[in-house]
């Protein structure tokens, strides 16, 4: 059974993410995590986090996705030291900094890689799993045939996003938010400037924004293939969003188990 991975900004939606069926969520600290405007978890609330997951047989993982700058530096190794003592159930990382300080530090950690990484290839996953990642969540971007290839020749957990919004650019490599508002979208800021509404120059509306991904009509042949974890976006949604669609993931995935 794959594991169904929800979006938590905050304790009260990580309750609400595990009473409505997921297996997993995925959380930021204060710090190093791409959705810097969401109210995200101090130390203590992830301790508390990992408590409320142990009790339950359930899994939290930390983001630490930003692209690194010298000064994001400050206070990584101990970060990191603290998620291993607390036994964190794994880390989401993008930068390869984060890896190899994992490995250097010897820490007892899960490393995920980000979808960030724009990982598309079997290659590409090879290097990382040598240097220690233990799971891969795919670009966005990647096709049904190139996920059978990576799965086939590379041995590694893949994860894959099913549900919630797309980016416009490759992975989230994009520059719009830096240039009109000064925000860095690839250390938390992005102003999601590819949703906006534009002028075009005979004074049409338009926006850059694709549609949200919605890939229920896709489990079986994802599972079939040997996705392991099913990944919803939304780490700023509200409390019901988040019970809507992890119950109605829940019961498609059980239904699919039960051929029902």
């Amino acid at each position: 059974m794959p594991e169904l991975l929800a979006p938590a900004g905050d304790l009260e939606r990580l309750k609400i993410a595990f009473l409505y069926g997921a297996d997993a969520v995925y959380v930021g600290g204060k710090d190093f995590s791409l959705r810097a405007n969401a109210k995200n978890f101090s130390k203590e609330e992830l301790k508390e986090a990992m408590d409320i997951a142990n009790k339950l047989n359930k899994k939290v993982y930390v983001t630490i996705n930003i692209v690194f700058h010298d000064e994001d530096t400050l206070g990584l190794e101990e970060y990191l030291k603290y998620l291993a003592k607390i036994n964190i159930s794994g880390v989401i990382v993008s930068d390869i900094l984060v890896v190899k300080l994992i490995k250097e530090l010897n820490l007892d950690l899960f490393v995920v890689l980000s979808t960030q990484a724009s990982t598309l290839n079997y290659e590409a996953v090879n290097f990382w799993k040598n240097l220690g990642v233990k799971r891969i969540v795919l670009a966005r971007e990647t096709s049904r045939k190139d996920i059978i290839e990576i799965i086939k020749k590379t041995k590694i957990e893949v994860e894959c996003f099913i549900h919630g919004a797309m980016c416009t650019s490759i992975s989230g490599k994009c520059v719009m938010s830096n240039y009109l508002t000064n925000r860095d979208a690839n250390r938390g800021g992005c102003a999601q400037c590819c949703r906006w509404v534009y002028k075009s120059d005979n004074n049409i509306d338009f926006t850059m924004m694709s549609k949200d991904l919605n890939m229920i009509k896709y489990l079986k042949d994802m599972m079939d293939i040997g996705v392991v974890s099913f990944k919803v976006e939304g780490r700023m949604r509200s409390i019901y969003y988040i019970s809507t669609v992890i119950l109605c993931y829940r019961r498609m995935i059980d239904g699919i188990k039960n051929n029902s």
